[in-house]
């Protein structure tokens, strides 16, 4: 029996050039459907929903061991269409039904994608028919955590190291680094001022890496994922010789924020600042960083909110359906009536984005 579904797809109304959402906003949007021919539905309803998952695999000997973990959020729900309502006749042609969601106000980590998990927020449509499968529609948004509540992030720092060389190399060299606070915007320049003295026997460089590391928790059992987001290379210090390097080191726009409020993701910044000295150890200090959102008024471009099936293969599927949260019933305001082509012959004016 053919399917008289031509389309049925759901989208939102960006809010800003970033096309990002925090805590408080209302996103607006509207769930299309296209029929063939008239047709009888038993509910039509749109959820949005707000979930943080992990997963990886483990091998011991002849073992294999699935660490899984699923943090929920929140899920709130707008039906159009009902079961018991009526006959629920939908006539043939293209169907718009309008909605406005408030995202809840509570402190949501931002959204993330890695290499073993994510944090995603999605409106998801659903479609039920009689004696057929659900029909499901689905589109991720970026929510943004823009709470400043990490304690100490004006704190400066600073540290000192002394090392011997040892082996190929001999005498020793001495670094003394510090930054002006612990909280860095996504785009801003982080300034790092580094006295060295190098009273070995060969000549050395300082250089700086700015590195993520994501960690992930299921079961008892912690993941970690490191990735570097820049290196840098400051000029060679002769043997002999000391020198204070300054250096602005810019936070990338795109780099994703500290995730430091979720219970299974973890997502933390790490400065490193060693000394390239050949044939021997490198000396190292390493700072931690948080990365916070960009400054108000400057455009970001985000990354995606969802990252496919890469991480999870042959995993995620769209019948994941989590139980309604009682507590966020309330904010989303009611629904208004649907719209369709034959009533409203001009829609030119929606700019969803999928």
């Amino acid at each position: 029996m053919a399917d008289n579904i031509k389309n049925f797809s759901v989208e939102y109304n960006p809010i800003n050039k970033s096309d990002v959402f925090t805590s408080g906003d209302y996103i607006t949007g509207r769930i299309t459907l296209e029929l063939t021919k008239e047709c009888k539905i038993e509910s039509l309803c749109v959820k949005l929903k707000g979930k943080a998952e992990v997963k990886w695999t483990e091998h011991y000997g002849r073992t294999t061991v699935t660490y899984h973990k699923k943090e929920k959020y929140f899920s709130v729900k707008q039906f159009f269409i009902q079961e018991g309502q009526g006959k629920n006749i939908v006539d043939k042609g293209c169907h718009v039904y309008p909605f406005t969601f408030q995202v809840p106000t509570d402190d949501l980590p931002s959204s993330f994608r890695g290499k073993f998990g994510k944090i995603l927020y999605t409106l998801e449509a659903n479609l039920s028919r009689s004696m057929r499968m659900d029909s499901k529609a689905k589109t991720p948004f970026t929510f943004i955590n823009k709470r400043n509540h990490h304690p100490g992030l004006m704190t400066p720092q600073q540290s000192t190291i002394d090392q011997k060389m040892k082996l190929f190399t001999s005498g020793e060299v001495a670094m003394d680094v510090n930054i002006p606070q612990t909280g860095f915007h996504q785009g801003e320049g982080m300034k790092v001022v580094a006295s060295i003295q190098n009273k070995s026997s060969r000549d050395i460089k300082p250089k700086f890496c700015l590195y993520q590391k994501n960690s992930y928790f299921a079961k008892g059992k912690r993941k970690v994922e490191t990735n570097d987001i820049l290196k840098e290379v400051g000029e060679v210090i002769p043997h002999s010789a000391g020198q204070t390097v300054t250096r602005i080191i810019t936070i990338p726009p795109t780099t994703c924020m500290s995730i430091l409020n979720c219970n299974i993701i973890k997502a933390e910044y790490r400065l490193r600042v060693y000394l390239d000295v050949k044939y021997a150890s490198d000396p190292e200090i390493k700072f931690n960083i948080v990365i916070l959102p960009a400054l108000e008024g400057s455009y970001v471009e985000q990354p995606p909110a969802y990252f496919g099936s890469e991480a999870f293969p042959n995993f995620y599927t769209t019948t994941d359906s989590f139980p309604q949260n009682p507590a966020y019933t309330g904010p989303s305001a009611p629904p208004p009536p649907y719209m369709s082509y034959g009533a409203y012959p001009s829609l030119t004016g929606f700019d969803g984005k999928t």
